[in-house]
C-alpha cells in the first residue's frame, strides 16, 4: 500500500521531471541550472537532491524512462493485437506518445549526447527493442522485404512521428492525431 507520503514524493519527482523536462528542451541541458530546475517546480535547488543526485540524474530518468515506455508500451500493444491490426495499433501508440512528450523528443534529439555513456547506451538499447518490435510485426506483413529496408521504413515514421514538436502547431489534437497516423500508415505501405 502506498501511503501519502510516498505518493506526495512520487508526485515531487514526477513534477520535477515534467520541469525539467520543459526547461532542458526549452534551454538545452547546459543552458538550464539546478536552482532554475528547482524554481521550475517550485523547490530549492538544493531540494532536488531529495530525488535525484543531480541534472545529469534527471536527464538521464527523463531519457529512459521514456526509452522503457516505449519498449515496454509496444510489447504491451504486440501482446493485444498481430498483423495489420498491430501495426495501425504500434502507429496509435507512438502518436500518442509523441503528442503527449513533446518535450521529451526535442531533448532527446538535443541531448542525449550529454547523457553518461552507460545511460547512454541503456537508452540506445531500448530504442533498438523498439525499433525491432515495429520491424517484426512489418516483417510479417511483407515476408519477402529486406529488412534494412523496413527498418528504415520505421526509422522513417520515427521522424516523422517526433516532428510533431515542430509542426502541427495550428491543428486541434484529434485532427492532429488523424494526420498523423495517415500519414505513418502510408509511409509504412
Amino acid at each position: 500500500m502506498t501511503t501519502a507520503r510516498g505518493r506526495a514524493k512520487a508526485s515531487r519527482r514526477e513534477a520535477l521531471l515534467t520541469a525539467a523536462a520543459r526547461l532542458f528542451a526549452e534551454r538545452g541541458y547546459p543552458g538550464t541550472s539546478i536552482e532554475e530546475l528547482g524554481a521550475a517546480a517550485g523547490v530549492s535547488g538544493p531540494a532536488l537532491y531529495k530525488h535525484f543526485s543531480g541534472k545529469q540524474a534527471m536527464l538521464a530518468a527523463i531519457l529512459l524512462e521514456a526509452s522503457e515506455g516505449l519498449h515496454s508500451g509496444g510489447r504491451d500493444v504486440l501482446s493485444r493485437a498481430t498483423g495489420a491490426d498491430a501495426l495501425r495499433a504500434l502507429v496509435a501508440f507512438h502518436v500518442e506518445f509523441a503528442l503527449d512528450n513533446a518535450d521529451v523528443i526535442r531533448v532527446q534529439d538535443r541531448d542525449l549526447g550529454q547523457l553518461a555513456e552507460d545511460d547512454r547506451h541503456t537508452v540506445r538499447t531500448l530504442q533498438r527493442l523498439y525499433v525491432e518490435a515495429w520491424v517484426e510485426v512489418l516483417a510479417g506483413l511483407n515476408p519477402d522485404a529486406d529488412r534494412a529496408v523496413l527498418r528504415t521504413r520505421a526509422h522513417a515514421v520515427f521522424g516523422l512521428l517526433n516532428s510533431t514538436p515542430h509542426s502541427g502547431l495550428d491543428l486541434d489534437r484529434a485532427t492532429l492525431r488523424r494526420e498523423l497516423e495517415r500519414m505513418a500508415l502510408a509511409a509504412l505501405a
